[in-house]
This record gives C-alpha cells, structure tokens and sequence, in this order.
C-alpha cells in the first residue's frame, strides 16, 4: 500500500518552492484526497489505505484543481457534463478498477 501524497510532493510537481502558499496547498492536497474518495466510493478512513495508483489520482487532481480551478469547479458543480469536458484522461486511467460505488442517474 500507498501514502497519501504530501504537501511537500504536490510543491514539487506544481514547482513551488516558497512557503507562502502553503496553507493553500495543504486545502488543495485535502480536496484532491477527499474527491478521489468519493470518486472510489464506500471509503472507510479506518480500513481502507490508497494504493499507488489512488495516491496519484490524488495528487493528479490536485494538481488540476490548481492548474485549472475552473473547469474543476463547473464540473463539480455539474454545469458541463464531464462527456462534454472530456474528463481529465490520466485521472481516469489511475482510477480505473477501483470505483466500488457508481452513481445512477
């Protein structure tokens, strides 16, 4: 099993390398880690741990929500489809097989 990616991790990838961001970062990484359980479904924070590839879809919605929080932002707001959007291909790929709960329109 995996660790949830870090602030320290996400600082790298979007290459940040001051500490004035850093509360903002630490609300970004929590809302990554919390979409990316809601995306898998039934999560239980006292079984469940992420394996590699939930870590990385954490950690590559967080670096959409940072890099474009405005398509984020209407796609959660369910403005746009996201077959409209066309849904961010890498974050699927890593979520692929993991869902354990899908929504019913």
């Amino acid at each position: 099993m995996a660790e949830w990616p870090d602030a320290e991790e996400l600082k790298q990838v979007l290459d940040i390398t001051s500490t004035d961001w850093d509360d903002t970062i630490d609300r970004v990484l929590a809302a990554a880690i919390a979409r990316v359980k809601l995306d898998v479904g039934d999560w239980d924070e006292y079984e469940d741990e992420p394996d590699e590839s939930e870590a990385q879809a954490a950690l590559r919605m967080a670096e959409l929500i940072s890099a474009r929080p405005e398509t984020f932002v209407t796609v959660a707001a369910g403005r746009i489809s996201t077959s409209d959007l066309g849904v961010d291909p890498t974050y699927q790929a890593l979520l692929k097989g993991h869902r354990r709960k899908f929504s019913i329109a």
